[in-house]
């Protein structure tokens, strides 16, 4: 960037001068240029009006055209950030006509058979091509040894072949030029359970994939009861025959060619039955050693689905914040808090939720309008988008927001604090969703009737109380308004209208990770529901062209903004200027109070969030396993932790002590051993690296490879 546009982002909104690695993202991640590598967006402001027409463009008249791209432009200024594909890519067609505007996606189901395996390969492989990141349930496979008739051979089991997607994945993004994401999912009960999660121990594999179980109220209540868990999956005709075999029924995600009953449960062989405590143990202990598996408590993702009666999740997009049918796809955007925040670190602080609340209103607009560019490469991902029109607004900052109003993160005014942001957030989106359903016609799985069966009335019993019987016809508006656990905490008066008129949309609210977003566009303002990982910490990015990731220093927006109002000279662990009390940080947070903010705001979330509880490397064991109990007790659809193990990986975010205390060793060709300090840097191979960076590049096979 020439010195000129550099003095064109001296500062953001708020008047605290933007960080270099703000715009060197921005720069990097959204900014347009054409082809030839000439600039289009010259400003971070360019970026809005390019995203804000786009979306305006949506509209059905000129004249709400033109009110629109107003409104948007103002909501983008004030706080609204979409998410990155839709800043990348929307207003963008004539230079990225191949991308979409849609972050992430959830594969179609995978059958049980090579071809159906290799075309989700091949659709995975479109899917990443456009941007979008995706999820998959890989538990509808046969386990490993079990025979595959038509092949007269013994199958190789579904970690094999997560191996194929996931050297596709590094394949596609590498040519791409962006990460590829991925999410895996398997079930708790399939009997590769441990293969699965013991996969990662494995030097560099499945490194494109995020790992989760998929855990059940069932599994929880053995592990409780120390009861004994059964490993099974769908049994062949001749399984059921065999006098030998053990049957059992429960759901399957895939019913094709099995045995169910009336009920939709499928005909299941157990392989094998083991303690459920057992299986509990070696979850928490590789979750403690390489911060997986991921913990998704699948049951409670389906009971509080809006679209419970026509959907069965057994999936999320790769940061988990979007539990999604087969070619669901999440679509997203959040909201900075900061911008609300008034008179900050004073005694007259105030959040101004007027102006919040109006945001909120015109981003549902916004969100919604994307649907209509979304730029999906499948046909079924397409139809999934428009018939649901499901979005996933959020916010940003919380963790900044606390700081700047004299909070502490976890504590109960915290708390307060958190829960009524994201009821305002669902409150106005509901309310908006009623008001563009009567505008423009609600979202197409409205309108639409659904019959009522057994399976159906046994999820909520309360349908036979209000006259329901199997064999009637019933709207989808019905049976989201009235029927949905999420929406019955909702008063009358706003169902009554949902029931009535539909929604524009079925789904609202969800709170992702927004990593670069909030470095960028919000000036490294806290990620998403997180507090700030620390003040001033370093941040590893990829680099095209370089070898490694490259190590950039960076500080938190409330620091910033602290130096500027209070303290210039204010700086972590000095004690000739000392932070307040409240400047806390991502590993000073008791785990407990982070499921405890994630709890508060879960109540309101129809979606579900994305969330990491930070864990010190020294914290005890017995402690950690106590997180995930504590996080199902509380209601959770989900919970990941990460705690800082250098001998597994390097994270993304990176604290300098953290570093200096970790020697790495390096075995030389000649067979000299070098020793370095983490944050030390090493001439190698042409180029300067951090010991952290170098180590961890080379023992994962990434080396060169970006």
């Amino acid at each position: 960037m020439t010195k000129a546009s550099l003095e064109q982002h001296k500062t953001d909104a708020s008047g605290v001068e933007l960080q270099p690695a703000s715009i060197d993202i921005w720069d990097k991640k959204y900014r347009l240029k054409a082809k030839s590598g000439q600039v289009i967006d010259h400003t971070i402001d360019d970026t809005f009006k390019r995203v804000a027409s786009a979306l305006a463009a949506v509209e059905q008249t000129s004249e709400k055209q033109d009110h629109w791209y107003t409104e948007f432009l103002w909501a983008l200024r004030n706080g609204a950030i979409p998410a990155g594909r839709i800043i990348s890519n929307a207003g963008a067609r004539e230079h990225k006509p191949a991308t979409s505007t849609i972050n992430c996606t959830v594969s179609g189901t995978i059958p049980d058979s090579m071809k159906g395996i290799l075309t989700e390969v091949h659709d995975a492989g479109l899917t990443l091509k456009a941007g979008c990141g995706i999820g998959y349930e890989f538990s509808t496979l046969r386990p490993k040894g079990a025979f595959v008739s038509g092949a007269g051979a013994y199958t190789s089991g579904p970690l094999s072949f997560m191996d194929i997607f996931d050297a596709m994945c590094f394949t596609v993004s590498s040519a791409g030029g962006r990460r590829g994401a991925q999410m895996g999912t398997f079930d708790i009960a399939h009997p590769d359970i441990v293969d699965f999660i013991q996969s990662k121990r494995e030097n560099g594999r499945l490194r494109q994939f995020n790992l989760s179980c998929l855990v059940t109220d069932a599994f929880m209540q053995a592990v409780r009861n120390d009861a004994d868990w059964e490993l099974l999956f769908p049994a062949l005709a001749t399984e059921i025959d065999d006098a030998n075999s053990q049957i059992t029924w429960r759901y399957w995600p895939c019913r094709e060619g099995y045995v169910t009953n009336d009920k939709g449960e499928v005909a299941c062989k157990v392989f094998r039955t083991l303690p459920a405590r057992r299986l509990w143990n070696l979850i928490m202990s590789s979750t403690y050693d390489y911060a997986e598996p991921g913990f998704i408590l699948i049951d409670r993702i389906n009971e509080m689905n809006n679209n419970w009666f026509c959907e069965e999740i057994r999936a999320t997009n790769p940061c988990g914040e979007q539990p999604l049918p087969p070619y669901g796809s999440c679509l997203l955007g959040s909201i900075n808090l900061t911008r609300f925040v008034e008179q900050p670190f004073s005694a007259s602080v105030r959040f101004n939720w007027e102006q919040f609340r109006r945001v909120v209103s015109i981003f549902s607009r916004m969100l919604d309008n994307v649907v209509d560019i979304h730029g999906l490469p499948l046909g079924e991902q397409g139809h999934e988008i428009e018939y649901k029109r499901r979005h996933g607004m959020g916010f940003l900052g919380l963790g900044s927001v606390l700081a700047m109003m004299q909070m502490k993160y976890g504590s109960k005014d915290s708390l307060a604090f958190t829960e009524r942001v994201s009821r305002e957030m669902a409150e106005v989106g509901w309310e908006t969703g009623v008001e563009l359903a009567i505008e423009k016609g609600p979202a197409p799985i409205m309108q639409d009737e659904f019959t009522v069966d057994k399976e159906m009335l046994a999820k909520r019993p309360e349908m036979e109380t209000d006259g329901y019987q199997s064999g009637d016809r019933v709207r989808g508006s019905i049976l989201m308004a009235k029927y949905s656990r999420y929406m019955q905490q909702f008063p009358d008066e706003l169902t009554d209208k949902i029931a009535e008129h539909g929604a524009r949309y079925s789904h609202h609210t969800s709170i992702a990770p927004t990593g670069t977003i909030s470095l960028s566009l919000a000036n490294n303002a806290s990620n998403g529901i997180e507090p700030s990982f620390a003040h001033l910490y370093s941040r590893n990015v990829i680099r095209e062209g370089r070898k490694t990731k490259e190590k950039i220093d960076v500080l938190s927006f409330e620091l910033l903004e602290y130096r500027r109002l209070v303290n210039p000279a204010s700086t972590p662990n000095d004690d000739n200027n000392e932070l307040p009390d409240y400047f806390v940080s991502a590993d000073s947070i008791t785990p407990k109070q982070h499921v405890d903010v994630q709890a508060a705001a879960q109540r309101w979330v129809d979606s579900s969030i994305s969330k990491t509880a930070n864990v010190p490397t020294d914290y005890p064991f017995e402690d950690f396993e106590d997180i995930y109990m504590y996080a199902y007790e509380k209601g959770l659809k989900g919970c990941t932790t990460f705690r800082f193990n250098p001998d597994a990986f390097q994270g993304v975010l990176v604290k300098e002590e953290d570093l200096e205390n970790t020697t790495y060793r390096f075995t030389l060709g000649n067979g000299e051993m070098v020793e370095a300090r983490g944050n030390e840097e090493i001439e190698y191979d042409g180029e300067t690296h951090t010991a952290a960076n170098l180590f961890d590049a080379l023992k994962e096979g990434y080396y060169g490879k970006f």
